[in-house]
């Protein structure tokens, strides 16, 4: 039986992942990057994709590929130019990263949608804001749209690519004590990552390091620093995923 024009698309009532894509890049570059998972995500899942609030240089090897794609965003600053005559500057990406999220998720829900807000999933710089917003909830419980259709009900994150250190999103400066102090991220996490990716030894010191032993899952594929595309890679992340959240309650167990 198909659903006629007038039927509500069935996707509206699905649980949430709020997508974030790498520094130096966009929601264009970051869909087209998606175009393995998002698809096979989509049966349990409704996909939102964030733009960062920053205007950026290109990410590494950006323009290999995506040249013609910009402009190019980012969460937050990583060259000495991206703070250079900006005194609060991080305090600025911190209220930046907010805003995006609280616009992001009130457009998903003016579009209809009302499935609770379950999941990040970032790449990247974006893995890194995943789990740093995460974290915020897991402490703290911080709501970044009050009264929203859906509930904020984070679970875990799929952290693609991530480094440390997870810091903390609030807005407001951290004292000394508390940005020495190492911030373990004990909600479960799904980590990616490309056994060929020149970043890597960072990526395990965020699994290993910043997130508590046996919350996590790793799968490792035979790639750089980029999505896994084929079958046999996106499938093994998507089991991943859907373990995760059948043990959190997201998803029911089959």
């Amino acid at each position: 039986m198909s659903l006629s024009s007038s039927d509500p698309d069935p996707a509206l009532y699905l649980p949430r992942i709020l997508c974030l894509h790498g520094g130096g890049t966009n929601i264009r570059i970051f869909t087209m990057q998606m175009r393995a998972l998002q698809p096979a995500l989509s049966s349990h899942f409704r996909i939102v994709f964030a733009e960062a609030p920053f205007v950026s240089s290109p990410g590494p090897d950006v323009l290999t590929v995506f040249a013609d794609c910009g402009p190019f965003k980012r969460w937050m600053g990583w060259l000495p130019e991206h703070y250079r005559g900006r005194e609060n500057g991080l305090e600025e990406e911190k209220m930046g990263i907010r805003e995006v999220v609280e616009r992001t998720m009130r457009e998903d829900d003016e579009k209809g949608a009302c499935g609770d807000w379950v999941a990040w999933l970032g790449f990247s710089q974006g893995a890194k804001v995943a789990a740093c917003l995460l974290w915020g909830w897991q402490e703290f419980g911080r709501p970044y749209l009050e009264g929203g259709k859906g509930r904020e009900n984070w679970k875990f994150a799929i952290l693609m690519a991530g480094r440390a250190p997870i810091i903390d999103l609030d807005e407001g400066e951290e004292t000394k004590e508390e940005k020495l102090k190492r911030k373990i991220l004990k909600l479960p996490t799904v980590h990616v990552h490309g056994l060929m990716d020149p970043g890597l030894d960072y990526h395990r010191e965020l699994l290993e390091d910043w997130c508590q032993e046996g919350t996590t899952r790793l799968v490792e594929w035979e790639g750089d620093h980029r999505l896994p595309i084929k079958k046999a890679d996106v499938q093994a992340v998507v089991r991943a995923v859907h373990e995760v959240a059948k043990e959190t309650g997201v998803i029911k167990q089959v």
